[in-house]
């Protein structure tokens, strides 16, 4: 077995074109460029379809890191796994997070338990009208298990997070499907995120074993029984297929960093966020504790497509002046940003299939400082 450093670098941003914080760690030695693996980020743009903060902060990464990789921004994107989700609202506030990897010899002497392990991988490219069905279902099934091997996981129960950067339906991907004598699971390029978003973590659980393999293309969006607990998706137009990032403990790993992660059943569930922070020998802020840090909170939100929580009617279903994912973002970041006493936290909209309906998973991720 390979070992291997992951290091875990969060970094705050003045706007989705701010490269600054991240070349200073690059410029101090901090980070080896050549290390980095994938960039998560959150941008402040409204999370829809023409959110152009993503895509712009991809740009900006690409060109910032061309110049200290000796390659062409194109050929940074293929190499790095960048995903940027859109939308800070409430107290949520932008930054990135960088994950490096790089081989060592061997583990340190002492260095005991499974420590932060990430793997990658990708899909082929899709058709327009494979997203939301059994093809996008299998074929990321395949790639999550790749990303598990790249990661040097064996053990599913050592998978705490899966993040995975999907594509959406344009008018132009509709009509080329037309054309072709297909017809897509949507025309509407709004509720083609939700479809690929919930094919996508659909594709986790049956990776993963926590759903049967059977699933059907009417499943997609209204089984929500069936879900993965650690699947957090995310759809965005600069693509058509699908980046895995796998975030899992190994054996084979010596970083300073450990993964752990719980189940919101809905979005109030702060015993959940707190049972994930404990997962990983913290607790409630403050943010240090036992010779443990916190680094960063990733969490799925959504809201309940029954119209309730815990019984009490909500109304992010019915406003029709801010979409009900922006509402969601807001109140779980809220949340989490109370227990975990920061807003500089990853919290993403649309759980379709991600957690129970209503809910999502939270991973909490820190450094082992002792």
């Amino acid at each position: 077995m390979r070992t291997t450093s992951v290091g875990v670098f969060k970094i705050a941003t003045k706007g989705p074109g701010d490269v600054s914080g991240l070349m200073s760690l690059i410029g101090s030695g901090a980070v080896d460029p050549d290390s980095i693996l994938a960039i998560l980020g959150k941008t402040e743009g409204n999370g829809g379809v023409n959110d152009f903060t993503r895509e712009y902060a991809v740009a900006a990464l690409c060109t910032a890191l061309a110049p200290k990789l000796s390659l062409t921004p194109h050929a940074v994107e293929q190499r790095i796994a960048f995903v940027m989700s859109g939308g800070t609202e409430g107290v949520l506030s932008p930054h990135i997070t960088v994950f490096t990897r790089q081989e060592i010899q061997q583990r340190p002497a002492g260095l005991s338990g499974k420590r932060l392990s990430i793997g990658m991988a990708q899909t082929r490219d899709f058709l327009p009208e494979e997203l939301g069905r059994s093809a996008q279902i299998t074929e990321t099934a395949e790639a999550v298990k790749g990303a598990m091997a790249d990661a040097g996981i064996t053990d599913t129960a050592d998978v705490h997070f899966v993040q995975i950067k999907c594509p959406l339906l344009t008018s132009e991907r509709v009509e080329a499907a037309a054309a072709r004598g297909s017809k897509t699971a949507t025309t509407s390029a709004y509720s083609s995120m939700a479809y690929s978003r919930g094919a996508s973590a659909l594709g986790v659980a049956v990776a993963l074993g926590e759903i049967a393999p059977d699933i059907r293309d009417e499943d997609v969006l209204r089984r929500y029984d069936l879900f993965s607990k650690v699947a957090s998706t995310s759809s965005g137009i600069e693509l058509m297929h699908n980046v895995v990032i796998v975030l899992g403990n190994s054996e084979g790993s010596a970083s300073e960093f450990e993964i752990g992660h719980a189940v919101m059943s809905d979005a109030i569930d702060a015993p959940a966020v707190i049972s994930a922070l404990t997962s990983v020998g913290l607790g409630v802020a403050p943010q240090v504790a036992a010779n443990r840090e916190l680094v960063n909170i990733f969490a799925k939100a959504e809201a309940s497509p029954d119209g309730a929580v815990r019984g009490f009617r909500h109304t992010m279903l019915e406003d029709t002046d801010i979409s009900a994912t922006r509402h969601a973002r807001a109140a779980v970041g809220g949340l989490i940003a109370g227990l975990a006493g920061t807003g500089a936290v990853y919290v993403s909209g649309g759980a379709e299939h991600q957690g129970p309906a209503g809910g999502g998973p939270v991973a909490v991720i820190a450094r082992l400082s002792g």
